[in-house]
């Protein structure tokens, strides 16, 4: 169970293509391979323990001795593959439902409509100040429900079904209106996408500590989760080439679905193309195929795509997407602590539980402290790592830096998709907090490594650059989500009380503002570069150092912070499986 998230965690990619870039997703998340989702995962068996049903004795912030021997995972606490994809179905919700907006809002009504970038912050604005509240709600609001399909598929399968319908609604504008009224359109979308998401995402965040007791098959559900990822990422990454596609040039509704099909027929002839150019080893043809994305032929020159039309068939395409997935997660997941443990057993939970009593929990505090210091020192460069791209590795070009921008978005999918077993591996052999410091390390080294890997000269170094930052930030979102689900086992030996929802629901929306603070302090930080938009590819040398410098420094110092912070994590193997047993001797095995 992790926060919404931002698409990929590499710091650049896919800025000029719609993407948002503050540091998911997913949420999250940050990332169905058959690595990931045949891992060997493994219950930690320590020396025996007190069965009593009764609190530890000692301290329960105390942190327990890692080591202990292995044993196979019990085949009752494994999840069969179906549940995990769907599970791992919901990141396409995560990914287009909270990050997609935010990205698309600035090509459609800034770049196309000509809406001043300020109305569009403000409406950003407002849609976090609706997260707050609909977050907290929905978040209690599961953890009371009580019907005969448990208490969080409801909510999933009627948010996802609304998301899926709501998406295509949110640019079902026109040209010819005032900026106040854009705002107000905008506001108004907003008002209704944001109580949908938060019925779908609260829900569905929680169902992940709910799926499996087992320490190590939960990291094995969050990398399922981060693997399925990636295909959404792949649709963020091309929402601005789709939206400028050369066939949206002159285009109105009534032309969208022919001009849809000429699209496909691109995408189709470039695969058959790219695989014709591989088999022949024609690597010149190749390298021409691969500078336009998926085949979508561009606008002739002077010619001015549509897109309005291209957002509203985009988004269209990804709602239709959207009600699939919504009903294969209702179909294929199911609620492990339901039956046993809340129908009819546990009490009403308080509102206010949602933030004040969850934020009293220790070891959540201590795994959300992580998170924001690492997420809020990637967001915090998102901006100036596309300037860095396009002003000191192309020299202004800004076509150049754009076409750059997309292959580091691809490389970051790869890389992020290597992360997922070798996190997985090292959470299984040294434990997640110390598979969660390896994450901090190498993120130091990778960011050191930009300073050399952003380079004029050699261009291409820059999708490395962009490449190890994913992989780091698929071995995070992993583990945080697998951490979280422990937190929770943690607050019901202390509580009695399975509270998956408010820690869900305090832990997305505090991150989300982290993410907002970075995202808003990016462009602070650029200001003070001495960066100037009128010099273009001339900057001053000290406006270059000091963006190559901040670029390369500022995550240094949130993984600092957040690998000093992991040593007030005490939930080690050994200390869960004392804590499984003192809850399997109270309640019974679920």
């Amino acid at each position: 169970m992790g926060p919404t998230r931002p698409p990929s965690t590499e710091r650049n990619a896919g800025q000029a293509h719609g993407a948002e870039r503050p540091a998911p997703a997913g949420t999250g998340a940050g990332e169905t391979a058959p690595g990931p989702l045949l891992i060997d995962t493994r219950a930690v068996q320590p020396a025996l323990f007190s069965t009593e049903a009764q609190p530890p004795s000692h301290d329960p912030m105390q942190e327990t001795d890692p080591s202990a021997p292995d044993a196979t995972t019990q085949k009752t606490d494994r999840l069969p593959l179906s549940e995990k994809i769907g599970f791992g179905l919901g990141s396409f919700h995560d990914m287009w439902g909270h990050w997609l907006y935010s990205g698309m809002a600035y090509l459609v009504f800034n770049i196309y409509l000509g809406v001043s970038p300020k109305w569009i912050a403000r409406a950003l604005l407002f849609k976090l100040l609706f997260e707050a509240v609909w977050d907290s709600v929905f978040g209690w609001w599961s953890d009371n429900a009580r019907t005969k399909f448990g208490r969080r598929r409801p909510f999933i399968l009627a948010g996802g079904l609304l998301a899926g319908l709501i998406l295509p609604m949110l640019f079902q504008t026109r040209a010819g209106w005032t900026d106040l009224q854009y705002f107000g359109f905008m506001v108004s979308s907003l008002a209704l996408l944001v109580p949908i998401m938060s019925c779908f995402y609260m829900p569905y965040q929680s169902l992940g500590a709910e799926l499996t007791p087992d320490y190590h098959e939960r990291t094995a559900v969050q990398a399922a989760r981060n693997a399925i990822q990636k295909f959404p990422e792949l649709a963020m990454f091309a929402a601005g080439a789709f939206c400028t596609a050369g066939v949206w040039v002159s285009a109105t509704w009534s032309e969208a679905p022919r001009r849809l099909l000429t699209l496909f027929s691109q995408t189709l002839g470039w695969f058959i193309n790219i695989g014709a150019s591989l088999v022949s080893l024609d690597f010149a043809r190749f390298g021409v195929l691969m500078k336009t994305i998926f085949g979508w032929a561009p606008a002739v020159e002077g010619a001015k795509p549509n897109i309005l039309i291209g957002a509203q068939v985009f988004t269209t395409v990804l709602g239709t997407i959207l009600v699939v997935a919504a009903v294969l997660m209702f179909a294929l997941t199911r609620e492990r602590y339901y039956g046993k443990l809340v129908a009819g057993h546990q009490g009403k939970i308080s509102i206010k539980d949602t933030l004040w009593k969850a934020l009293s929990c220790g070891p959540f505090r201590a795994n959300l402290s992580v998170a924001i210091a690492y997420g809020i020192g990637t967001s915090m460069i998102s901006t100036l790592g596309y300037y860095c791209t396009i002003f000191y590795v192309c020299k202004g070009n800004v076509a150049a830096g754009t076409s750059w921008n997309f292959w580091m978005g691809l490389a970051g999918m790869l890389f992020g998709f290597c992360g997922i077993p070798v996190y997985s591996k090292l959470s299984h052999l040294l434990g997640k907090k110390r598979a969660m410091m390896a994450v901090q390390i190498c993120a130091i080294a990778g960011s050191l490594a930009s300073w050399w890997l952003y380079n004029p000269a050699i261009e291409w170094l820059q999708v490395i650059s962009c490449g190890l930052t994913a992989f780091t930030g698929a071995g995070f979102w992993i583990l945080y989500g697998s951490m979280t689900a422990d937190v929770v086992d943690y607050d019901e030996l202390a509580t009695h009380q399975r509270r998956e929802g408010a820690f869900s629901a305090c832990g997305s929306w505090i991150l989300k503002l982290g993410n907002a603070i970075g995202s808003w302090a990016s462009g602070e930080i650029l200001a003070r570069t001495g960066f100037d938009a009128t010099l273009g590819g001339n900057q001053s040398p000290h406006a270059i150092f000091s963006m190559r410098i901040l670029f390369a420094t500022i995550p240094v110092i949130g993984s600092v912070v957040a690998l000093l912070l992991l040593f007030k994590f005490p939930l080690t193997p050994a200390r869960m499986d004392e804590i499984r047993k003192q809850l399997e001797a109270r309640r019974g095995r679920v």
